[in-house]
């Protein structure tokens, strides 16, 4: 008799509302579809520290996923599958796993430094017997899928990240319930600083795209400052003590997405890098307010809004996008497909192209999206756009 079709699933990267919802949708419509799902635990990690005990696959990395143990997950953010951060192309010898002897450890490392553990991660897949493997993720996650597809891995990746900025969608997981965490801490945070008569600096994510700061900014009517625009300091300073004059209860605030600056400054990054080569940046909300005070002599006061923006439940957008890109990575595989992405394309649901790593970041449209000498996001020409103010992404490639 044939035996049972398989689908994996994993999540891997930084967690954010919306993950447990795909996790569930996927192992209902599979199942549905005659498939067993397994979960794979801490994303990539799972693949490259399997140990086997004959047949049995090691269960800190595995989980059969069924309607009973899924069915209250999407109830609650993070993701039950757990995270890491875990690159398989580029492991130092302090992460690899200890079952792997020196032998198998000299053939994955051409310098004696990083190692490449594709070949450990396709065996891994071929003996949990996956036909199909659904790695949800952000430009990271998704960049290791793309080497997994090159090697044959049947695959349908979704898109997650809180910054909005993955190649090849309008739309990923966890980006609307940070903006509406976002908005919900600066509409708090407005009464202290009227009462001190302060201006404040909000630092968000955003390393390398502005998504997240913009589309903030654009519903709590504030100022913002993104990657993609090196904004004049002394100008900026000028705007905001401006706002703090005209506002009645004199104050003021500003945006700063994590990887903003002004035009010839610089921050230095701090801590040691993951596995992508990412380090944190130092702080420009305390940078920037201790300069704004400086040069302005107004109080001012950073606040960060990092952490709590990627923690809690799902709002209502990310629980149906979660859902639907789910049942569309099904539809997909019923269909035979792989290779590609779910996806929002002109606000519309899609699939795309895997992410290609050599295109890094999606960005924000300057020319259309944001006001340069008011540092916020522009409410008009917006007609014809997809919703969420997105600027549209057109047909998505073959």
């Amino acid at each position: 008799m044939a035996r049972t079709r398989r689908i994996g699933i994993l999540t891997g990267g930084g967690d954010v509302p919306g993950l447990n919802g795909v996790i569930k949708s996927v192992t209902y419509r599979a199942t549905d579809l005659g498939y067993e799902v397994v979960g794979i635990r801490r994303g990539w990690e799972g693949m490259t520290h399997q140990r086997w005990d004959g047949d049995r696959p090691d269960p800190r990395y595995v989980v059969p996923l069924d309607r009973i143990n899924t069915r209250t997950i999407d109830r609650t953010g993070g993701t039950w599958l757990h995270t890491s951060r875990t690159n398989p192309r580029r492991m130092r010898a302090a992460g690899l796993p200890e079952h792997l002897g020196t032998e198998r450890r000299a053939s994955l490392t051409t310098d004696g430094e990083t190692y490449d553990l594709t070949p450990v991660v396709l065996e891994n897949i071929e003996r949990l017997g996956l036909d199909y493997l659904v790695p949800i993720g952000g430009d990271d996650t998704l960049s290791f899928s793309q080497t997994l597809a090159d090697n044959g891995v049947r695959l349908i990746a979704i898109p997650k990240t809180m910054d909005n900025d993955v190649q090849g969608t309008e739309y990923c997981i966890g980006f609307s319930t940070a903006i509406t965490r976002a908005k919900d801490a600066i509409n708090r945070q407005r009464t202290t600083l009227g009462s001190h008569e302060r201006i404040g600096v909000f630092r968000i994510f955003g390393r390398d795209a502005g998504f997240s700061a913009l589309y903030t900014a654009f519903v709590t009517a504030g100022r913002c400052l993104i990657p993609e625009a090196p904004f004049d300091l002394d100008h900026l300073v000028s705007v905001l003590a401006e706002d703090h004059r005209l506002n009645p209860s004199h104050y003021a605030f500003v945006i700063a997405a994590e990887g903003a600056m002004w035009a010839g400054g610089s921050l230095t990054e701090v801590g040691d890098a993951d596995m992508f080569g990412h380090r944190h940046k130092a702080n420009i909300g305390e940078t920037l307010a201790a300069e704004i005070k400086r040069r302005s002599g107004i109080e001012s006061v950073a606040s960060e809004l990092t952490y709590d923006l990627r923690s809690g439940e799902p709002d209502a957008i990310d629980t149906i996008v979660a859902f639907t890109f789910a049942n569309i990575a099904l539809d997909l595989i019923a269909d035979d497909v792989s290779g590609r992405m779910t996806a929002i394309r002109d606000g519309k649901y899609t699939h795309s192209p895997l992410p290609d790593p050599a295109l890094g970041a999606r960005h924000v449209d300057i020319a259309t999206m944001y006001n340069l000498e008011r540092y916020r996001p522009r409410y008009t020409g917006l007609l014809g756009h997809p919703m969420l103010l997105g600027q549209p992404l057109g047909p998505a490639p073959a």
